[in-house]
């Protein structure tokens, strides 16, 4: 029997992000959003224009482009026994960049179109990662 596998630090919730984690198991992609200037951020914080303004969690598209990604060779636990994972980078339409992981190509693109999924990683974890738009022929057009 193997170690537990470690999560993601910010996996689980905090009073800051509980309601993002919430949305994970529910199969929503939420995003805060400044009550001021409607600038969408993540990951849960101040509007960079308004700081401590009013925020609000609010549903997002899930879509958005890949902006880069890399592969992890190095395992840092015993438990990793899954293939080396990618680490990419989403920027998503509402304008934040995310970290997650592209699911369902052997080949990340940058440009390429992608949308939120969900995947559980444990009872009551779920995660955000992304995979290719269904059905986008133009997968680096506009």
């Amino acid at each position: 029997m193997s170690a537990p596998r470690p999560f993601p630090g910010d996996v689980a919730p905090d009073l800051a992000d509980a309601e993002f984690w919430q949305g994970c198991r529910e199969g929503r992609f939420l995003l805060l959003r400044c009550g001021t200037c409607g600038r969408a951020v993540w990951p849960a914080g101040g509007c960079p224009s308004h700081g401590m303004a009013p925020m609000a969690w609010e549903p997002a598209s899930g879509l958005g482009r890949l902006h880069t990604w890399t592969v992890v060779h190095q395992r840092y636990a015993t438990s990793f026994d899954d293939p080396p994972p990618n680490v990419a980078l989403v920027e998503l339409d509402e304008g934040p960049l995310v970290h997650s992981t592209v699911i369902g190509t052997d080949r990340p693109v940058i440009g390429m179109r992608v949308e939120a999924d969900f995947q559980t990683i444990a009872p009551d974890v779920v995660i955000p990662v992304f995979r290719p738009v269904r059905g986008a022929g133009d997968t680096l057009g506009a």
